[in-house]
């Protein structure tokens, strides 16, 4: 679980509500018909935006936010380097016997690739082509919930409208007006905190773990594609190094 994502999400919520109750009831943010406005007025324009399988999809991916068993660059470079040197002593056949210790399912096809004898230039090709799908279906999740944190303000904001204008009606009684405008302004405060606090949040730890995630798998296109060709690993470590920041370099051979 990613801690960051639900401390973060645990103190705005917490703010917000310690906040409120220092200065009044809970219950008074609390109302419902603003809720349906807000929540069902942004589902329904997504799905007017997105086809409805990309937005469950999204929700889908939405857990990488929640749920992210990330993996070092370095840990992977060194894995890489590791294999390398049993290739290059042993032959690629003998990778197969370090097939149980990975638990990617991208570096295991990229192994397994390399064991059945793939060349060199093909295997790279295909695993950069499932990279290529990867960074789609994670920059459509991205963008399905930044357009969230656009379209739920507006609504919150036609929410608003609409109290106005019921409000308008019954301007002859004074003693509604005040109660009238707090509800037609909680729709507002919907908006602002779905688009600011949950979608927009979101859609940027998505954009960090795809980064991340395409990242390792670039370094393991690159690492079975030098092994298949037999590089030497102290060159391919130095070559691997140069998608790592130079702070995080850190070398196998001493």
């Amino acid at each position: 679980m990613d801690i960051a994502t639900v401390i973060g999400l645990l103190a705005a919520f917490g703010l917000m509500v310690s906040a409120i109750m220092q200065g009044s009831s809970l219950m008074i943010f609390i109302d419902i018909p603003s809720v349906t406005i807000v929540v069902g007025g942004t589902i329904g324009t997504v799905l007017v935006h997105f086809p409805f399988g990309d937005l469950m999809g999204a929700f889908n991916v939405a857990r990488k936010a929640f749920f992210h068993k990330s993996q070092s660059p370095v840990e992977t470079i060194e894995k890489l380097i590791t294999y390398a040197g049993k290739a290059r002593k042993e032959g690629i056949l003998s990778l197969q016997s370090v097939m149980n210790d990975i638990d990617d399912e991208f570096f295991l096809k990229g192994l397994q690739m390399a064991v059945d004898g793939q060349e060199p230039d093909a295997l790279k090709e295909m695993l950069e082509k499932e990279i290529e799908y990867v960074m789609d279906r994670h920059d459509k999740g991205a963008e399905i919930f930044a357009t969230i944190a656009t379209y739920s303000p507006a609504m919150g904001m036609i929410g608003t409208l609409i109290g106005l204008v019921q409000m308008l009606q019954n301007m002859s009684d004074p003693s509604s007006i005040g109660p009238a405008m707090a509800v037609a302004l909680l729709t507002t405060f919907y908006g602002a905190v779905i688009a600011n606090v949950i979608a927009s949040p979101i859609s940027g730890k998505l954009k960090i773990r795809s980064a991340s995630e395409v990242l390792n798998k670039t370094l393991v296109t690159e690492g079975m594609k030098a092994i298949l060709e037999g590089e030497n690993p102290r060159l391919m470590e130095q070559r691997l190094h140069a998608f790592v920041a130079p702070k995080e370099r850190q070398s196998n051979f001493g």
